[in-house]
C-alpha cells in the first residue's frame, strides 16, 4: 500500500490544484468581463439560440488583448477584447465570430470542462506513477521523460476536445442557417491573427489540431450529413 501513497497524494494534489484553478480563473473572468453587447451580432446570437431553442446566448467580453475565445467551467461563454477588435475593425465577419460562439457552446454542451478535471488529476498521478518507474531505469532523465509523456498525453486529450468542438459547432451553424464556410474561412485566419507561427512545434505537440485537419475533418461530417 505504501508505494501507492506517492500516487495517490498526486491525484488528490491534482484535484485540490485543478478547483483552486477553476476558483481563481472564474474570479479573474468575472472581474475584467461584461456582458458583451453588439447589435451587429445579436442576428448570430439569436439564430443560435433559435437552433438550440434557448431564450438567448449570453456572450461576455473578457477584457484582454490576445485573441481567443473560452468557456468557463461554470459554462459561461468569453470573447476576448482582441478577438472583437479584430471584428470592429472588419478583419473578422459576423458569421466567423458565430463560428467561435458556436465553438465555446460545443465545449460546454459537452462537458469539457468538467472531463479537464478528471483528465488533469490522472495525467499528475500518471507522472508521479511514471516517473518513480523511469528514475529507476533511467536516472538522471527518467523523470524528463515522465513530464514530456504526460504532455503528450494532455496535448492529445486537448486536440480530441478541440474536434468534438469543431463538429458540435459545425451542426449548430448549420442548423441555425449559418453554415460552416465560415467556420473554415475563420480557422485559415487563426494564424495571422493569433501571429503564430507555423512550424514551432511539431503537430503532435500542439493543443489544438492543425488548421487543415479541422476544415478536412467540418468537410467530412458535412458530406456525412448532407450538407455543403
Amino acid at each position: 500500500m505504501l508505494k501507492f501513497t506517492p500516487i495517490l497524494l498526486a491525484l488528490i494534489y491534482g484535484l485540490v490544484m485543478y478547483r483552486f484553478s477553476v476558483w481563481r480563473t472564474q474570479a479573474e473572468l468575472s472581474a475584467r468581463s461584461t456582458e458583451l453587447r453588439d447589435p451587429a451580432l445579436q442576428p448570430m446570437l439569436d439564430r443560435m439560440a433559435a437552433a438550440l431553442e434557448l431564450p438567448r446566448v449570453r456572450v461576455h467580453l473578457y477584457d484582454i488583448e490576445p485573441v481567443n475565445g473560452l468557456a468557463a467551467p461554470d459554462g459561461r461563454i468569453f470573447i476576448t477584447n482582441g478577438f472583437y477588435r479584430k471584428f470592429r475593425e472588419g478583419e473578422v465577419t459576423a458569421e466567423e465570430m458565430a463560428s467561435v460562439i458556436a465553438h465555446e457552446l460545443g465545449h460546454v454542451a459537452l462537458g469539457h470542462a468538467r472531463r479537464r478535471m478528471i483528465d488533469f488529476s490522472g495525467q499528475n498521478a500518471l507522472r508521479t506513477a511514471m516517473a518513480m518507474v523511469f528514475a529507476r531505469l533511467l536516472p538522471g532523465i527518467g523523470i524528463w521523460i515522465a513530464n514530456m509523456l504526460t504532455t503528450l498525453l494532455a496535448a492529445r486529450l486537448s486536440r480530441g476536445d478541440e474536434y468534438e468542438a469543431d463538429e458540435y459547432a459545425s451542426a449548430l451553424l448549420i442548423k441555425a442557417g449559418i453554415g460552416t464556410a465560415a467556420q473554415k474561412s475563420l480557422f485559415e485566419k487563426l494564424e495571422s491573427l493569433t501571429s503564430a507561427r507555423a512550424g514551432v512545434m511539431p503537430a503532435w505537440l500542439m493543443s489544438h489540431p492543425p488548421t487543415k485537419d479541422r476544415i478536412a475533418a467540418i468537410e467530412r461530417h458535412e458530406a456525412g450529413w448532407g450538407a455543403s
